[in-house]
C-alpha cells in the first residue's frame, strides 16, 4: 500500500453559505496538513474576507493552478473563480452558485483523472446552483454523471458517523414518487451495493444489514399497505440467499429510538428523511456524507449551507474534519481491500480416482 501522503481535494461550496468558515476553522489546525494534503477549490481572496469578517487566525493558503505542484506540508488553494466575484453572505444569489458549479466541475476534473485522491466537498445551495449547467438533484447525481469511467458506476448516498451507517433506496426524490421506485429490484440491488461498500469501503467484512419497512409498522401484515409483505421481505430474503446477512423489514419508528440499530453494521432506508432525520439527530455534527459506488472517494459534511449563520462565526467544522478522516480512511481501506482480492487462490481440481 502506498505510504505517500494522500491528496484532498475540498470544494468551497456555496460562497455565500458557511462553506469558508468551516474550511478556515478546520485547515487552523497545522495536523490536518500533516497527515494529507489539503487543496481547497475556491478563492484566495473570498478565504481572506472571510477570515477578516470573522476575525479568525490567519491560515497561510500556497495557491497552485494544479494539484501537481501541492508537494509540501502546506495548504494549497486553487483559484476557480473571477477575482471580481464577492461573496454575500447569508443570501442564496446566482454568483453563489456559479462560484460552487465552478469548483465542482474543476475538482471533479481532476479526481477523475487522478490528480487529486479524494474529493471532500462543502455544502451548496440547490436552489442558487440548479440551472441548465446543472440539472442535478444534488452532489451525488452530479458526481455519478462526472465520474463515469465506463464500469457504469451507480452511486449510493451513505451517511456515516461512530458506528452508525444508514444508506437509502431513494435519494433526492419527492415523496409522492418513492412508492413507485421501491421495487424488488430496487431494494435487492441497494441491499447488495450496502453490503459492497460496506466491506470494501468500511472494512467490516459479513456485515450485518437491517433492512426499514416502507409503511408504518412495516404495513401491519398488509392492513396499512401490502409493500413490505409483497416487495421488501422478499428481497430481503433474497438477499439472504446470496450470503448476505440482511434483515427486515424493521417498523421505522422504533427501530432507532429503541437503539436496535447498535447491533446492525448498516441500516438500509426506504427513503430521505426516514433515514436521514435521526441519523442527524443521533449524530449531531459527527456525522458524514459518503457517495458509495463510485470509481472515486467523495465525503462531505452531513449539514447544508446554513445561510441563516453565515459569517457569524458561529458554524461548527467538527463534521468536515470528520469528512476528511473519513475520506482518508476509505481511500486506504480501498486500498487494502484491492490488495487482499487481487489475487485469489486459484481453485484446485482433485482426480480422486474411480472405484473400480
Amino acid at each position: 500500500m502506498e505510504n505517500r501522503k494522500i491528496k484532498v481535494g475540498i470544494t468551497h461550496g456555496d460562497i455565500n453559505g458557511i462553506g469558508y468558515e468551516i474550511i478556515l476553522k478546520t485547515l487552523e489546525d497545522p495536523r490536518i496538513a500533516e497527515i494529507c494534503t489539503p487543496i481547497v477549490y475556491g478563492s484566495a481572496k473570498i478565504a481572506a474576507s472571510y477570515r477578516k469578517l470573522m476575525e479568525l487566525p490567519e491560515v497561510k493558503f500556497t495557491t497552485i493552478t494544479s494539484p501537481a505542484e501541492a508537494t509540501a506540508d502546506h495548504n494549497y488553494i486553487i483559484n476557480v473563480v473571477d477575482e471580481n466575484v464577492t461573496p454575500e453572505p447569508g443570501r442564496c444569489t446566482p454568483a453563489g452558485g456559479s462560484a460552487a458549479l465552478a469548483a465542482l466541475e474543476r475538482a471533479a476534473t481532476d479526481l477523475r483523472e487522478g490528480a487529486i485522491d479524494v474529493l471532500v466537498t462543502c455544502p451548496i445551495s440547490k436552489d442558487a446552483i440548479h440551472g441548465d449547467e446543472f440539472s442535478f438533484p444534488g452532489h451525488t447525481e452530479f458526481l455519478q454523471d462526472r465520474l463515469n469511467d465506463g464500469s457504469d458506476p451507480k452511486a449510493m448516498m451513505i451517511m456515516a458517523g461512530e458506528g452508525l451507517r444508514v444508506a437509502l433506496v431513494t435519494i433526492h426524490e419527492s415523496l409522492a414518487d418513492v412508492t413507485p421506485k421501491v421495487t424488488k429490484g430496487a431494494v435487492l440491488d441497494s441491499i447488495m451495493r450496502f453490503n459492497k461498500s460496506l466491506i470494501a469501503d468500511f472494512g467490516i467484512h459479513s456485515p450485518r444489514i437491517a433492512v426499514l419497512s416502507l409503511n408504518p409498522h412495516a404495513g401491519d401484515n398488509g392492513v396499512i399497505g401490502s409493500e413490505d409483505n409483497e416487495i421488501v421481505a422478499p428481497a430481503v430474503a433474497e438477499a439472504y440467499k446470496k450470503r448476505v446477512f440482511a434483515f427486515g423489514p424493521y417498523p421505522a419508528d422504533g427501530f432507532f429510538g429503541s437503539g436496535a440499530y447498535k447491533k446492525f453494521d448498516g441500516v438500509l432506508a426506504m427513503y430521505h428523511d426516514q433515514g436521514l432525520i435521526p441519523f442527524k439527530l443521533l449524530m449531531a455534527e459527527r456525522g458524514v456524507n459518503y457517495t458509495a459506488g463510485l470509481p472515486c472517494v467523495r465525503t462531505s459534511p452531513d449539514h447544508g449551507t446554513a445561510f441563516d449563520i453565515a459569517g457569524s462565526g458561529q458554524a461548527d467544522p467538527q463534521s468536515l474534519r470528520e469528512a476528511i478522516y473519513m475520506a482518508l480512511d476509505i481511500y486506504r481501506n480501498r486500498q487494502r481491500e484491492a490488495e487482499a482480492t487481487a489475487n485469489p487462490l486459484r481453485k484446485q481440481n482433485f482426480d480422486r480416482g474411480r472405484n473400480e
